[in-house]
């Protein structure tokens, strides 16, 4: 059975957005970045949360190259948030970004989030990438911190996403699920494991919004049109996560 579509992106008469957001973990752009745009470009993407952005030589260029080819700009993030970034569509207007390095542990990688405000006609969101610890101890605290940097925004709609390297029953993830909407486990649409493409068998990679936010569909975009299962086992080592949703005018 063909996976059905997601709605389109669209400003309603009420000054309501109904958005498409993406989680991709993109490896650095190390494997085949044609199909990693191709894929990206399928989705039709208004937000792209971006995880293990590039990083070093030319990270800027690199990452420029990838949202000019998938339709995208860059909006806040790579190496100055340790990796996770944000892309956007020209239908976004910005209100402001920030990008934060969170506490490092030593001995271990640095870790941060790519945040940003931003309105969608009559809509306001918040917005946070994020890629978490390895390590359970840490990346437990680090959850604390996405949900304290989320409040801090100052906006009462907002969304997140990333891998989190945890699954759904991981005392991170629920603490994620507690606070805000798990956007899968709200409305499942499409594949559910996100790791990895040659054998999906878990989802560590997932986007969340607050309590006010009306999620329309999320999921694997497995069966969507213009994305090959050749491509989503190219582009990078995991796969990524779509959701529609509508965003309430503020």
């Amino acid at each position: 059975m063909a996976t059905p579509l997601l709605p389109n992106s669209c400003t309603e008469p009420d000054g309501s957005a109904l958005i498409r957001v993406l989680s991709y973990n993109i490896r650095s752009m190390r494997d085949d970045t044609d199909a990693l745009a191709r894929v990206i470009t399928a989705c039709a993407p208004d937000l792209v949360l971006v995880q293990e952005a590039p990083r070093f030589l030319r990270w800027r260029k690199k990452l420029a190259r990838l949202a000019a080819a998938a339709g995208q700009v860059i909006l806040t993030g790579g190496a100055t948030a340790a990796g996770p970034a944000i892309l956007c569509s020209l239908r976004a207007t910005v209100e402001r970004t920030e990008d934060v390095l969170l506490p490092l542990t030593p001995g271990l990688h640095r870790r941060g989030f790519a945040t940003a405000v931003v309105r969608f006609g009559g809509a306001r969101l918040g917005v946070l990438s994020c890629h978490l610890s390895l390590q359970k101890d840490e990346r437990y605290e680090q959850a604390g911190m996405l949900l304290d940097r989320l409040a801090g925004l100052g906006v009462e709609h907002a969304v997140a996403g990333g891998d989190l390297n945890e699954r759904p029953d991981g005392r991170t993830f629920r603490r994620l699920a507690a606070g805000l909407q798990d956007c899968r486990a709200t409305a499942p649409w499409g594949a559910e494991f996100t790791s990895t493409p040659a054998d999906p068998h878990q989802r560590i990679d997932a986007i969340f919004a607050t309590k006010g936010v009306d999620v329309l569909g999320c999921g694997v975009p497995i069966g969507h049109p213009g994305i090959t299962d050749a491509d989503l086992r190219a582009a990078t080592d995991h796969l990524p996560v779509l959701a529609a949703l509508r965003i309430p005018a503020a």
